[in-house]
């Protein structure tokens, strides 16, 4: 029965968490926003991007049950300059054949899964995305050559739920 409850809990707190990164994302305000403020209120970020310029992109990634990966870059001052949702049409067009893992990862955020395919000599990553019709699940995936670790392909589609 325990686990029963405990089950029930996680699953409702892995659906309703994700909304509160809504309610936190329209309160912070470029130009206005301090990285300290945004760690308080939302957490450590899952990976930390150094930019050429300076500046420096926390992303916060809801992989593999959520659809939304945001970017939230901040200047050399640690003040908010910009939130992205990363998990866009836009942003899966610049995935292109021959990039590796990591600009890969730096354009999309942390996949939700990986999988390897030994006989076609592929690693597919995996996010959970938003698609048409809505309400239907979407993933987009890349794939990569194992040997080169450098993406041949992607793939967005619709998956049926069981």
């Amino acid at each position: 029965m325990i686990k029963r409850l405990l089950t029930g809990l996680v699953s409702l707190a892995a659906t309703v968490l994700p909304g509160c990164d809504a309610i936190f994302l329209d309160e912070f305000k470029p130009g206005v926003t301090s990285s300290a403020e945004v760690q308080q209120r939302m957490g450590p970020p899952s990976a930390e991007y150094a930019n050429a310029d300076g500046s420096v992109t926390w992303e916060y990634n809801r992989q593999p049950q959520g659809v939304h990966t945001h970017m939230l870059t901040f200047g050399s001052d640690r003040i908010l300059l910009r939130i992205e949702q990363v998990l866009t049409d836009e942003n899966y067009a610049k995935v292109i054949v021959g990039l590796d893992k990591a600009q890969v990862q730096r354009i999309l955020g942390k996949p939700g899964g990986t999988s390897t395919f030994a006989m076609k000599g592929e690693e597919v990553w995996d996010w959970r995305v938003e698609g048409m019709p809505q309400g239907e699940e979407w993933h987009f995936y890349v794939h990569f050559d194992v040997h080169s670790g450098l993406v041949v392909g992607t793939t967005k589609m619709f998956v049926p739920k069981a």
